[in-house]
């Protein structure tokens, strides 16, 4: 085996890439990965202590990372993530839409302000992320975009209807955006996480986390680090042919389609 090629083909090294939600969680978790991986990385999150521990552990880790403070739900600070990233790095290659906000509501029950908040954090700061990155990307060789979507998107969500339904509405645009780029070299990417040990799970009561572990063929959660390995082959050359896809990593929780 050619472990040389095979290091290149999964390899980021000379790319920069974007996590959003990179303080925590998922998002950390491939952050770290990425700058294993070589990438210098920028974390994005609206909470200035948790943004500056990250950093300090990328760069602990022997990471080339910088942090920006922001919040998804603002479309300055989004246009701001962008402009540190360049300014730090000259560059672009992969952002990562993971920062998310799942409010918890039923259904005829909704506020103005929920709905808001949902949809800005969860569907209109991710697009308008790759739309001011775009620049960037059209003049990267190895532009990607990931963006994190949930396996709740592809089943009836009765207590977070309004997360599920952002994140299906995401994965419309991640197709959209992959057909409309596709030709110009940049290629966008989803992957749906089932249940996974974070604190978006971990809130929940230990009666209810046990029922969201069980509910998949695994019957168990899946921790953040296992969510690296889908974002790294769709981050890297591992996935140059692949475009407009959905890696649904949940143990079995959508039924096959």
């Amino acid at each position: 085996m050619d472990d040389e090629r095979i290091s290149r083909l999964f390899g980021l090294h000379g790319r920069v890439a974007i996590v959003t939600g990179g303080t925590r969680g998922i998002g950390l978790a491939i952050a770290e990965g990425f700058v294993d991986a070589g990438a210098s990385v920028v974390v994005a999150s609206r909470k200035a202590d948790a943004v500056e521990r990250a950093v300090a552990r990328l760069r602990e880790r022997g990471g080339n990372a910088i942090g920006v403070t922001a919040h998804m739900g603002d479309l300055d600070d989004v246009q701001r993530i962008v402009d540190e990233t360049v300014a730090a790095f000259g560059r672009i290659d992969v952002v990562v839409n993971n920062a998310a906000t799942a409010l918890t509501l039923p259904i005829g029950s909704f506020t103005a302000d929920a709905w808001a908040k949902v949809n800005d954090v969860n569907l209109r700061g991710p697009v308008f992320l790759v739309q001011a990155a775009l620049p960037h990307l059209l003049v990267s060789p190895h532009a990607s975009v990931i963006n994190v979507i949930s396996a709740g998107a592809y089943l009836p969500s009765t207590g977070t209807a309004m997360y599920a339904a952002a994140k299906l509405a995401l994965l419309s645009y991640t197709r959209t955006t992959a057909a409309e780029f596709a030709t110009r070299g940049i290629r966008v990417n989803a992957i749906a996480p089932g249940t996974v040990e974070t604190d978006m799970v971990t809130n929940n009561t230990p009666e209810a986390q046990d029922r969201m572990a069980q509910a998949s063929f695994m019957r168990r959660m899946a921790s953040p680090e296992e969510m690296v390995g889908p974002a790294l082959f769709l981050a890297s050359d591992a996935s140059s042919f692949v475009t407009g896809q959905c890696v649904i990593a949940d143990g079995g929780l959508v039924p096959a389609r």
